[in-house]
């Protein structure tokens, strides 16, 4: 198993004294205790309050400023003082470096929202989702096999969340793909799984001859249509209702671009490949198909791939039970049974995404 550099030299070696993994193996014990805390820290607004203040709050400060009870503030600030996002001198709190990453950091707040709309009640059934190989978790919003069935459904400050993750890793990626995949100008092209249609919305928007059709379930093209109604470009969209595990749905013919993002790892490997398969079976020798995913491996930075692989949980958990966050050579291994070839690798766009650009393979 290859790693980048970085990761490489994080978990190839042993690098924390016995006391300091001591503290990893109570913090791992404490998890649950320590997320709630710091989530709510911020939904009280503590840290932006100790943030804002130019020399730090005293704890009858806080109280006043927040309205809690003295029993609440006291439990939340020193709870977070061992945890290390405040710090206390002089009879005053501040923020950390920690708190202040909680705070600013776009995807930890994402993240913090994702795990506690999204996953924390269907995380209890993490034990029965990995031994059945089922989303055992999702039975806390609704009785449907997977979550994307139920997406449509969901409670409305959980479907915020689960957007909000989804569209964030994805958007800040979009400027760069959209150089990599119409760098020849394709006219036609075919987004699996294209959810609400941001992507094929952009696309439409940057060429203004390129017609894409999203082939995903008719839940998802209901919300896509909701979502593109009235805007630039959305007569060039069209929707292709079907369900992707239905090994006998053939793909359309005749896309000079087929475009996965973020949607190979919705499925385990075994559907992956005969979704790839079909695609394959429906291009050309001119055709290209583009896979963009976060691949865990290929990251600059460890916490990335710390955040990546925690992620794969939600999957087993919640999602569908059978799929994660990929390493890039059980994704290059799977392109290559289903008759395909990675022709080119594009690495550090967006939040950590890569591009394989694949081709047929030539016999």
């Amino acid at each position: 198993m290859k790693l980048f550099p970085a990761l490489e030299k994080k978990y190839t070696k042993e690098h924390l004294t016995a006391l300091e993994a001591q503290r990893l193996a109570h913090e791992i014990a404490q998890g649950p205790v320590v997320f709630q805390v710091s989530r709510l820290m911020i939904k009280f607004g503590i840290l932006q309050h100790l943030l804002d203040s130019e020399n730090g709050l005293t704890q009858d400060e806080i109280i006043e400023k927040t309205k809690l009870s003295r029993y609440a503030v006291q439990c939340l600030l020193e709870s977070s003082l061992t945890i290390g996002t405040v710090l206390y001198q002089n009879g005053k709190y501040t923020v950390s470096k920690a708190g202040w990453f909680l705070l600013n950091d776009s995807p930890v707040r994402i993240n913090i929202d994702f795990n506690h709309d999204v996953n924390y009640l269907g995380l209890f059934h993490l034990e029965e989702a990995l031994q059945n190989g089922k989303p055992e978790g999702l039975k806390t919003f609704g009785d449907w096999t997977t979550i994307y069935e139920g997406l449509s459904e969901l409670p409305e400050n959980v479907q915020k969340s689960w957007f909000a993750f989804d569209h964030f890793y994805s958007d800040e990626s979009f400027d760069k793909a959209l150089q990599i995949v119409f760098a020849d100008h394709p006219s036609t092209l075919l987004d699996v799984g294209g959810n609400t249609g941001r992507w094929a919305l952009r696309c439409v928007d940057f060429d203004e001859n390129v017609h894409v059709t999203i082939m995903d379930l008719n839940q998802q093209l209901e919300m896509m249509r909701r979502q593109t109604d009235g805007k630039k470009g959305a007569d060039r969209i069209n929707g292709y209702d079907c369900n992707l595990l239905d090994e006998n749905v053939p793909f359309p013919a005749d896309f000079e671009v087929i475009w996965m993002s973020q949607f190979l790892d919705c499925f385990s490997e075994e559907e992956g490949i005969n979704i790839l398969a079909r695609a394959c079976k429906s291009m050309n020798q001119d055709s290209k198909l583009f896979i963009m995913e976060t691949f865990w491996d290929r990251q600059r930075f460890e916490t990335a791939a710390y955040a990546l692989t925690q992620i794969s949980l939600y999957f087993a958990a919640l999602a569908n039970g059978n799929s994660k966050m990929y390493h890039s050579e059980d994704m290059i291994r799977c392109i290559d049974k289903a008759g395909l070839m990675v022709e080119q690798i594009y690495d550090g766009i967006g939040q950590g995404h890569s591009i394989f650009q694949c081709k047929i393979k030539n016999d």
